[in-house]
């Protein structure tokens, strides 16, 4: 009888452990629905060569530094049905190393090491967008 109501005390003991856990909260930075509510590109125009320019333009309520910039080399063939074997398409990381106040927009000018290969089979669709940003909160 003992053994059985020491066994009933321990699992009671055990049992109150587990029902009654320590609330815990998460740390989620919570960012708005899509990166263009926060930066965003605007007045960009390419060169032949495969130089980029803009500017970028800082959204939000706080200030933004080291924007990554997604600059695609996107190749088109003449004939699409019979593409070539040799695509030269590419994609390459330009970090804009400033900070940007709220409400403010940084220009920038990127300009390949090398240029972009003249070829008579297509030709480079060029795009950017924004890869990634650093928001400094206060």
């Amino acid at each position: 009888m003992i053994m059985k109501r020491f066994a009933l005390v321990s699992m009671t003991c055990v049992l109150g452990f587990v029902i009654l856990p320590e609330t815990v909260s998460s740390a989620t930075l919570l960012l708005e629905n899509s990166p263009g509510g926060v930066v965003s590109l605007k007045n960009v125009t390419t060169k032949a060569d495969g130089g980029v320019t803009g500017e970028v333009v800082n959204n939000s309520q706080q200030t933004v530094r080291d924007v990554v910039l997604e600059i695609r080399y996107s190749w088109r063939w003449k004939n699409e049905f019979h593409p070539g074997a040799d695509d030269p398409g590419s994609a390459v990381y330009y970090t804009i190393n400033q900070a940007i106040p709220p409400g403010q927009s940084a220009r920038f000018d990127y300009k390949p090491s090398s240029p972009l290969p003249v070829r008579q089979d297509g030709y480079f669709d060029t795009g950017a967008s924004v890869a990634g940003f650093e928001q400094i909160y206060r």
